[in-house]
């Protein structure tokens, strides 16, 4: 049975080293090459064209969203796994956007590791299931998308980065109570219950990005 190819790709030497050895504990599991940024990532896969590519999230240089883009220009069959501290439910989503398999966390066991890493293998995906069903579940036509004003759109951009209302008010120049107004009209007008889905919904339907 063929090896596993592996690249590891993060910007702390001590991770890619722990990946390594930890991968070393499997039989069918070969580490082909590390990098320490996005862009040195995309010129090993490129030079090595791995099986998969254990990605962390924030990078110097390119950040793993558009590091996972590369990759599935370069080849489409890579397997793509985001390993990160982050759970963010808006970069998940922007992840499984940009084409990854698989999003884990950092703390995981290393038998959960490994059968992640196996299920990916055998065409499956691994990520947090509140956000794999509300990526797979939520929609909104395209009527909804239209009825979002400029300024809502405005502030659904600094939602998505993050903002809390009064920074949106000091970055827009209005008061915080008509930012509140309008939060309230994206959340209906996307069918949404909360701010974090209304991110999602829209990275999902392309209205923002988090890149």
């Amino acid at each position: 049975m063929k090896n596993i190819e592996v690249l590891i790709a993060d910007d702390h030497e001590l991770v890619r080293e722990g990946i390594c050895k930890l991968l070393e504990l499997y039989d069918n599991m070969e580490v082909v090459g590390e990098a320490g940024d996005g862009l040195e990532a995309i010129r090993k896969v490129r030079e090595y064209l791995p099986d998969l590519v254990l990605l962390d999230l924030n990078m110097p240089r390119m950040n793993g969203i558009n590091a996972i883009r590369n990759i599935k220009e370069i080849s489409p069959e890579i397997k793509v796994i985001i390993l990160t501290i982050h759970d963010e439910e808006e970069y998940i989503y922007e992840v499984t956007r940009a084409g990854a398999e698989g999003y884990i966390q950092k703390d995981i066991k290393p038998e959960e590791l490994f059968d992640d890493i196996k299920k990916v293998m055998n065409g499956g995906r691994v990520f947090p299931s509140s956000v794999e069903k509300l990526v797979m579940e939520k929609s909104i036509n395209s009527r909804e998308l239209e009825e979002l004003s400029n300024r809502e759109q405005e502030v659904l951009e600094q939602l998505a980065k993050g903002m809390s209302n009064r920074e949106i008010a000091e970055h827009l120049f209005i008061s915080e109570k008509t930012v509140k107004n309008h939060v309230s009209n994206i959340l209906r007008k996307l069918s949404v219950n909360d701010r974090t889905q209304a991110v999602i919904v829209s990275l999902k339907n392309g209205l923002v990005s988090l890149t």
